[in-house]
């Protein structure tokens, strides 16, 4: 009888390795005393259910017989979806890290039965190749040294333990001022691709967290420099094979430099942060490039990535039939055979189609090539009917747990594209993703839970997702005027602060106080394919102090940037969130409406503010007679003669009201 225990759990990942000949368990108090029952190390696996390397390692090893019989005899297996559990993946990471290796999944590294990390890896092959050696190799070489040096074994967990307790501990307070910003973005321009976007070489990420940085760097300092790094990486994203031309979304990464070949994985992080980024600068640019992309990914997240009644789904897999990419390429006469020899013909001319395919045999349809340019509204019945056919097609997997974190993420883009576009169908359906983890994915103490999945939400919330979740929070409440949003803020950021504040350092750590099973809780300062968790802490509550006019919340973000900023001049590239949160405090620019949420005047000075690209301003809408706290500048602003006004408050000081849309617009222009 399989002693696999996987078959009970509700991640898809999980899920996937339930029938294999591994006796995997779940991470959790009962894996790790088995582990120190018997004294056996632990071999700790962790990957996500559309990782493509993942995929072929359980093929290669873990469904493989032999490779699974030699893991159990020698090891207590555990199998953690690193989006269920982002705490322990980034204390694994970490280790992986110290031993002077690149991360990765999957994650394949080897504990003591206490869980306390000694060596490790990323992908190994069943046999040895790409330089990489045999995992049946590695499984004696690991266990041999286990039992039979353990003196090796404590040097290395006492190397590794003591390097990862650094690590967590808070670089601690320098001066910032706005020129250590500015280098920031001077450091990030020599790292750019001017001609291709991105930054240099190959693979290339979007980064939209790093270009949402750059472009408020433009929008202040009109460095023209700027403005083309993001551009040009935008126009190249939204052209190329990253990019769904049928079904709209991103890809995860483009795997050469000029973003033709992804790795086919979707991803509702990166999806979130494109639309938000991409609406942004829309607002500046005007491009109908910009505005379809974010239409046409909207589009997709609603017609394909709905769950749990009202939030969205975490991922699509790369990989369908076995074969990584298989879903979205296509041959040429495939296209000839629903196409008539007109439109096929200029079809592949606009997506570069040809017989022999421009990867592996098959097409990746993209534009970033000479005959790429040019409008496609003539090809729209030619796109749907090649999509309706891919649609008949076996789907690649789809990963349904809501992650609160990635969720706020699109709620938050979903909020800003719809004030932007005039979109209220976006805000509603930003309303009801809400809704789910409010009323889903909190506990009686009104803590959240990180993720829900199969209506199961019994994982406790990180870092992360508070700080996303007070953003979309104050998202919501400058989208709708709606004061409960704030309320909702106020409390999340009492919990994270009382759960996560380190009260010796500074800073915020990833876990809770009371997580029982995470032998050291890391503390995310660097930014990654997402912002960190401090940076965007930072940044939820110097939003919170600006909506609330409570200058608590500030002091928080103050000790926030303070407790990192040492780390500043080494490292400012990759800490980009963490400067926009500094320079949000440093030049604190808010617009405050006083009239009627619903009222002409009031949406006709709204639609001023949404229509004006402003470097990281924030929006507070007041109803009549709604009382300010004496410590917000806008306190005790009303109507002017019965009509809505709007009052342009810098630091502590409001400029005299307007009550006409065009004067609005006037004034935030002349910054």
């Amino acid at each position: 009888m399989s002693r696999n225990r996987l078959a009970q759990e509700t991640s898809p990942y999980l899920l996937q390795h339930a029938a294999n000949p591994v006796h995997w368990w779940a991470w959790g108090p009962e894996a790790l005393a088995q582990a120190r029952k018997t004294g056996k190390p632990i071999l700790l696996s962790v990957g996500y259910s559309a990782c493509h390397w993942c995929h072929v390692m359980a093929h290669e090893s873990f469904e493989d017989d032999g490779i699974a019989g030699l893991m159990n005899s020698l090891f207590i297996n555990i199998k953690v979806d690193r989006e269920e559990r982002p705490d322990l993946d980034a204390l694994y990471q970490n280790a992986l890290a110290m031993m002077g290796q690149h991360g990765g999944w999957p994650l394949t590294m080897f504990l003591t039965p206490e869980a306390e990390p000694f060596w490790g890896g990323t992908y190994f092959p069943a046999t040895a190749r790409y330089g990489r050696a045999a995992f049946p190799d590695v499984l004696e070489g690991i266990s041999h040294t286990f039992h039979r040096d353990p003196d090796k074994i404590r040097h290395n967990v006492g190397r590794l333990t003591d390097a990862l307790k650094q690590m967590a501990r808070s670089p601690g307070p320098m001066h910032l001022d706005m020129e250590a910003v500015e280098e920031g973005a001077s450091q990030c321009l020599r790292l750019m691709d001017f001609e291709d976007g991105g930054t240099t070489g190959a693979p290339k990420f979007p980064q939209p967290g790093l270009f949402r940085f750059l472009w408020h760097s433009y929008l202040r300092t009109g460095n023209t420099s700027v403005r083309d790094a993001v551009t040009v990486t935008l126009d190249h994203i939204c052209q190329g094979g990253i990019y769904d031309h049928l079904g709209g979304g991103f890809m995860r990464y483009s795997t050469d430099e000029i973003w033709l070949v992804p790795h086919f994985e979707k991803m509702l992080y990166d999806n979130a942060q494109l639309v938000s980024l991409l609406t942004k600068v829309w607002k500046h640019t005007g491009s109908p490039l910009y505005r379809a992309r974010v239409f046409e990914t909207i589009g997709w997240l609603l017609r394909d990535m709905g769950a749990e009644d009202g939030a969205f789904a975490a991922a699509l897999d790369a990989d369908s039939e076995g074969e990584e990419g298989l879903f979205y390429t296509w041959k040429a006469d495939e296209i000839a055979a629903v196409l008539d020899r007109e439109t096929a013909t200029r079809f592949a001319r606009l997506y570069d189609v040809t017989p022999s395919g421009n990867w592996e045999g098959r097409n990746i349809l993209h534009r970033n090539h000479p005959h790429g340019g040019g409008d496609d509204e003539a090809l729209l019945e030619a796109k749907a009917k090649l999509l309706a056919l891919r649609d008949q097609r076996i789907w690649p997997g789809r990963d349904d747990k809501v992650l609160a974190d990635w969720n706020a993420m699109m709620i938050a883009a979903l909020a800003e594209a719809a004030l932007a576009f005039d979109r209220p169908d976006w805000l509603a359906a930003a309303e009801r993703a809400f809704a789910v983890i409010t009323s889903k994915m909190t506990g009686p103490d009104g803590r959240l839970r990180h993720s829900l999945c199969r209506g199961q939400a019994n994982t406790g919330a990180v870092l992360d997702d508070y700080a996303h979740m007070i953003l979309a929070a104050v998202a919501l409440s400058e989208a709708t005027g709606a004061p409960a949003y704030l309320d909702q803020a106020r409390d999340w950021a009492r919990l994270v602060h009382l759960h996560h504040w380190d009260s010796e350092g500074g800073g915020y750590f990833l876990s809770p106080d009371d997580a029982t099973d995470v032998v050291i809780r890391t503390k995310p300062g660097f930014d990654s394919a997402v912002p960190s968790g401090n940076g965007m802490m930072a940044e939820a509550l110097a939003r919170l102090s600006l909506a609330t006019g409570d200058t608590a919340w500030r002091d928080r973000a103050d000790a926030v940037i303070g407790a990192f900023a040492a780390a500043l001049p080494d490292h400012l590239p990759h800490m980009t969130a963490l400067l926009d949160a500094f320079t949000l405090l440093a030049e604190p620019l808010q617009v405050v409406i006083v009239g009627p949420s619903t009222g002409a005047d009031s949406l006709a000075l709204l639609q001023a503010y949404n229509a004006t690209p402003l470097p990281l301003a924030s929006l507070l809408r007041v109803e009549n007679g709604q009382t300010l706290p004496k410590s917000h500048p806008a306190h005790g602003k009303s109507l002017v003669e019965g009509r809505a006004a709007a009052y342009i408050c810098r630091g502590s000081t409001c400029q005299a009201p307007v009550t006409d849309a065009q004067s609005l617009t006037t004034r935030l222009r002349q910054r």
